[in-house]
């Protein structure tokens, strides 16, 4: 059994940037999560504010920035524990912010998440039913194309696509359960899910423009509450896409080649 890498192994591991980015200051993220926040509020989308803001930070590799998110949003000051709202309503926050960061494994693989993501309790699944789940996420969000990509992937290796299909059925789609299953993401929440980390993430067009039509096909769901209603619309989905580029630009304006803005 190997005990210890050899030093110069353990030296190499050590260049490359290995560590994730640090937090930018508390300052400056505490003004973008108050300017956003306080949008979310007017447009009653502060789950979908919460979803974003998360996997925004996660896929730009910043996990103390995601600590210092649960904290501005669980406390009436942020530095101090003392001032915690309600213990309920901070496990929600947190059930959420878990299953948005879990459902970001997707897009963004798993080193990210896992910095950022606390342990999650794994549960059997029937794997019919899994399947069954993710054909019909993927049907909602890729037709009139589903059949035609679903080939196309197979295409590049067969379970290739058997491992999107049953990673959207188990990870992407709402639990089981839905709202009776604490940290539940509706199928709308799940799209923002996707944009926030391939918009972040960068140089995904085609992803992430696939996803921006999942958001917008999101409206014809059943039983859609107020807030899927309108992320789901034209306007809504337009103010996902900028309030993401606003919290990353928030987040890599340290960085030595901070990417031009983009404007829709």
């Amino acid at each position: 059994m190997v005990k210890h890498l050899p030093p110069v192994i353990k030296q190499l591991l050590t260049l490359r940037n290995p560590e994730a980015w640090p937090s930018p200051p508390i300052e400056r993220l505490h003004g973008v999560f108050a300017r956003t926040l306080n949008e979310a509020k007017r447009l009653n989308a502060e789950t979908g504010w919460l979803v974003l803001t998360t996997c925004t930070l996660l896929t730009t590799n910043r996990p103390s920035a995601v600590g210092h998110l649960y904290r501005f949003a669980t406390r009436a000051d942020p530095g101090l524990a003392d001032t915690r709202r309600n213990l309920e309503d901070a496990i929600t926050r947190a059930a959420v912010m878990r299953e948005a960061a879990l459902k970001s494994v997707i897009f963004v693989g798993v080193p990210r998440v896992s910095r950022c993501l606390g342990q999650v309790d794994a549960k059997p699944q029937n794997i019919e039913a899994t399947i069954e789940r993710g054909m019909a996420l993927w049907k909602s969000i890729y037709e009139p194309h589903a059949v035609k990509l679903y080939d196309k992937l197979g295409d590049l290796h067969p379970d290739f696509i058997a491992f999107i299909i049953q990673a959207y059925g188990t990870i992407l789609s709402p639990l089981p359960r839905g709202q009776l299953e604490q940290g539940n993401l509706t199928r709308a929440l799940g799209s923002v899910v996707a944009i926030a980390t391939l918009r972040a993430e960068g140089r995904v067009g085609p992803q992430l423009t696939s996803h921006v039509f999942g958001l917008l096909k999101a409206r014809y769901g059943k039983d859609l509450n107020e807030e899927d209603r309108y992320l789901s619309s034209d306007e809504g989905t337009e103010w996902v896409i900028r309030k993401i580029d606003e919290i990353v630009d928030a987040a890599t304006a340290d960085m030595q080649d901070n990417p031009t803005k983009g404007k829709l």
